[in-house]
């Protein structure tokens, strides 16, 4: 039977402003993922990482991504599927999403290539809404389809690709817990119009900067009234790592999804790796083991590393 392997790259959610609604790839880190067509029907999930995920198809993100495939296309085929993960769970760079769009992105291409990226996001949403509880595409959508992505709505799917500027994205993750469910009920119900009027001229700002390269905009635009003041008092020394970044000469950033990890945008290369430089020290300061990155904005998403073929 066919099987496939993948590259699929972390995510970085939000963007600052655009919760749940915008979404980036990065070159690093990245999951690898292998998915082989069964001819019967079970579906195998193999962990060759040490985050203790469960295995069970129906406990598991890939393996819930590919339970729900089977019964809407009322497969007789099952998968099996070796996942070595190098984006930590609970990192906020998108693990649970790699999983889920790894899986139906590999289960599509065994298939014979049946779905449009649309329903692939569809259907690994349903990874999403076991991690966190909510079915959300900010982190999916641009795994599927690289760049940067605005999800204008979930139901009906749509998905608006952006540009990907040439720009260098410095990311620290630092080991400390911030679960997304627990991040999301601390969030306000309620906001003033009047920073719900500052929120969208942000993401507006944000969108057209982005379209636009005008770089100067897009340092304007990423700043966020409505999530960050709030997730930011669980990140360590968030507020001092944001100020210091801008002052090596950031675009801007803050908390990659729900966090804890953190992103900043820069121009050039030299910059990027200054600012994860103050990031590692600025954790280690505190003995807080992390994980620092400097890489581009992935425009592809995932990626085949080996050529489907039969067994």
């Amino acid at each position: 039977m066919k099987k496939v392997k993948l590259k699929i790259p972390a995510t970085v959610a939000n963007l600052v402003c655009g919760f749940d609604i915008l979404g980036m790839a990065v070159n690093d880190p990245y999951d690898e993922m292998e998915i082989r067509l069964l001819e019967t029907p079970e579906i195998i999930i193999k962990h060759k990482d040490l985050f203790g995920l469960p295995e069970e198809p129906c406990k598991n993100v890939a393996g819930i991504v590919l339970l729900k495939i089977q019964e809407h296309f009322n497969l007789k085929n099952g998968f099996e599927v070796i996942i070595h993960k190098h984006i930590k769970p609970g990192s906020g760079l998108g693990s649970s999403a790699a999983s889920a769009a790894g899986a139906v992105m590999g289960a599509n291409i065994v298939l014979g290539n049946i779905m449009s990226k649309d329903e692939m996001v569809h259907f690994a949403m349903f990874g999403e809404e076991l991690a966190s509880g909510v079915r959300h595409a900010d982190n999916i959508a641009p795994c599927i389809y690289g760049g940067i992505t605005l999800v204008k709505s979930t139901n009906p799917i749509d998905i608006i690709p952006l540009n990907s500027p040439d720009l260098f994205v410095a990311a620290v993750h630092p080991q400390v817990e911030v679960k997304t469910s627990d991040s999301r009920q601390i969030l306000k119900k309620n906001i003033t119009l009047k920073s719900a009027v500052e929120q969208w001229g942000n993401i507006a700002g944000l969108v057209a900067g982005i379209q636009k390269n005008d770089f100067a905009l897009i340092g304007r635009s990423l700043n966020d009234v409505i999530i960050e003041p709030v997730r930011s008092i669980l990140i360590p020394r968030f507020d001092e790592i944001k100020s210091k970044s801008l002052q090596l000469g950031a675009l801007g950033g803050g908390i990659s999804g729900s966090g804890p990890s953190i992103f900043m945008l820069a121009e050039k290369k030299e910059t990027a790796e200054k600012i994860a430089d103050l990031m590692k020290a600025m954790y280690n300061e505190i003995n807080i083991d992390n994980f620092v990155y400097v890489s581009k904005i992935n425009p592809v998403g995932i990626e085949v590393i080996e050529e489907p073929k039969l067994d």
